[in-house]
């Protein structure tokens, strides 16, 4: 009898500990909110109804109570009557040592209930906008991932196991790993040993037929024995390594469009140093996009090509031809873009913290030279999916001390960019804080008021249904804005996997409707979905707009003569 009262008198303490725990989470986040507004004190927001937060500490605190109980009676051989489930998709209390445990059973499942407490109260606070109570949600997500009990050896049933398993190696392991992180300077989240750029990644073959200081022009080598007369050129992001598009052979992309039999450009983004730190928007069209068409032009003597951009190579390469149209030009035959906001009106959660102070203060440190570093975009990149990207490998490689897989998307995620100072403030102010692409004649890009709804080639727009960078909802706003004939698909999953979704694997699917005219949720409502891969579709679409069929021609010219095999020097300069 004496145990038993100890084991009830040891859940209800902490049963109350953990009731507590919620409140300290809530403070936690109104501390947060305090001092990224800059406040010395707690952060000052409008109040939230008082009936409704009294009723919810007592919902919040009646449910404490519910779950230390039912896990005392499952502790004595009873039924669980109450419990709390995580969200699909979270992993962190998947193994068999959360629930063995009547401890750590309770320990995360009072941490749920934590959870849920927190964001309820966000819901109740005022917000002067959508994008306000969006930033409020991050925040609590942040705190509440950061505060998880899978975070801290501690609380954490599995690193206490593997330690004792191991006598101690683990934890030996786990603090050699963190000390290399050190010196990186960041996480390591794949074995980079098995990797190498140009070696077992990015080896579709093909040389550099032309660079300057902002890219290396890639010609791939002809896989086919008939190619369409008119080439396509590939503009991927400047924001990070174009090879995310040519992983190893199987998941390549470039080498699919070259399989296709499609004579394949692609731009390779300098990876910017100090020197470059003065470049801005105006030269990354003027130097990337319109020089890589005129280069184009010259090696494959055509007048027009086809041309595709991906994500933030999307949107130069469309500012680009708009300029080019505002000088009378057309050089591009048909145009393809792959999750590319044009518009900017709902930027997901990237677009919640670039605001006026932040933008200008940008601009007063960076705006006129110096570079954005590649750790502060991969650590804004990360946290935006931090139990995946951070926590799970803080809990990996340092408590457990596991050396992280060999994964190839993972090499990539960390082969990260820096970008000039200038360009990033131009567009961080004109795309994501005011918007200006989208309102004909706005911008002047390069010494030309540009109008996008004068691009009037057809165009076949890639949005995949669970970005988080780009909602398909945003890029399906480019069907208002672009003048010509438009195929729109919608992928499954995200921004990288939805994309990268070889047709040879038959995965996933994606949607398809004729009717653009319709708004997103109505183009949705009629689309039919198809099994398998975008690829296909896209490639079936692009045949007939690359002309004639003729025999491949080998990189270059007399003109532009190899300069060095693909994959070039300048996609294997890392950000120092």
């Amino acid at each position: 009898m004496a145990q038993g009262s100890n084991n009830n008198d040891a859940f209800l303490g902490s049963a109350m500990q953990f009731m507590q725990a919620g409140q300290n989470m809530a403070q936690q986040f109104m501390d947060y909110l305090g001092k990224a507004s800059g406040n010395a004190g707690p952060v000052q927001l409008p109040p939230a109804d008082p009936q409704a937060m009294t009723a919810l500490q007592k919902q919040f605190m009646d449910q404490q109570m519910s779950l230390w109980q039912s896990m005392l009676a499952k502790q004595q051989g009873g039924e669980q009557s109450f419990k709390v489930e995580p969200q699909p998709g979270d992993r962190r209390f998947s193994a068999p040592e959360w629930r063995e445990s009547p401890v750590y059973d309770y320990l995360h499942q009072a941490y749920l209930l934590n959870t849920q407490y927190l964001n309820q109260i966000v819901e109740l606070i005022p917000a002067q906008d959508e994008k306000g109570k969006n930033r409020l949600r991050f925040v609590a997500r942040q705190v509440a991932d950061a505060m998880a009990p899978s975070n801290f050896a501690a609380t954490n049933p599995e690193f206490i196991k593997l330690a004792l398993e191991t006598k101690g190696q683990s934890i030996t392991d786990g603090i050699n790993n963190l000390l290399k992180d050190f010196e990186k300077g960041r996480i390591s989240m794949t074995d980079e040993s098995v990797f190498e750029v140009g070696r077992n990644i990015a080896t579709t073959e093909g040389a550099v037929v032309f660079e300057n200081e902002m890219f290396q022009l890639i010609q791939y080598s002809p896989l086919t024995e008939k190619v369409g007369t008119r080439p396509l050129l590939v503009v991927p992001p400047c924001i990070n390594k174009f090879y995310i598009m040519d992983l190893q052979p199987e998941n390549s992309l470039i080498r699919y469009m070259v399989e296709q039999g499609n004579t394949v450009f692609l731009v390779s983004w300098r990876n910017p140093k100090e020197e470059q730190g003065h470049i801005g928007w105006d030269d990354y069209l003027e130097q990337g996009p319109i020089t890589a068409l005129r280069v184009v032009q010259e090696i494959t003597k055509v007048k027009q090509v086809n041309a595709l951009g991906f994500c933030v190579g999307g949107t130069i390469l469309t500012s680009s031809l708009a300029v080019l149209k505002a000088r009378g030009e057309d050089p591009v035959a048909s145009l393809t873009l792959l999750t590319t906001l044009l518009d900017f009106s709902d930027t997901g959660e990237i677009g919640l913290f670039i605001d006026e102070q932040g933008v200008t203060a940008r601009e007063a440190t960076i705006g006129k030279g110096g570079l954005l570093p590649a750790r502060d975009l991969q650590n804004t990149f990360s946290f935006l999916r931090a139990n995946d990207l951070v926590w799970n490998y803080v809990t990996g490689n340092y408590l457990k001390g596991q050396k992280p897989q060999a994964f190839d998307l993972l090499y990539w995620n960390s082969d990260s960019t820096n970008l000039p100072g200038p360009f990033a403030c131009w567009y961080m102010r004109n795309m994501y804080l005011e918007n200006n692409l989208r309102v004909p004649g706005k911008l002047n890009m390069c010494g030309e008021f540009v109008d996008l709804g004068k691009l009037d080639m057809p165009v076949y727009l890639l949005a995949t249904r669970e970005d988080h960078i780009v909602p398909w909802q945003s890029a399906y706003e480019s069907t208002r804005i672009l003048g010509g004939n438009i195929r729109f698909v919608l992928g499954a999953s995200g921004h990288i996997a939805g994309v990268i979704n070889p047709a040879s694997k038959n995965k996933r699917s994606y949607w398809i409707n004729d009717d653009v005219k319709t708004d997103a949720e109505g183009w949705i409502a009629g689309a039919t979905e198809m099994k398998g891969s975008w690829w296909s579709d896209w490639a079936a679409w692009l045949k007939p707009l690359s002309g004639e069929q003729r025999a491949p021609r080998k990189p270059g010219n007399t003109k532009y003569k190899p300069i060095e095999p693909a994959p070039g020097r300048y996609v294997k300069e890392r950000a120092v």
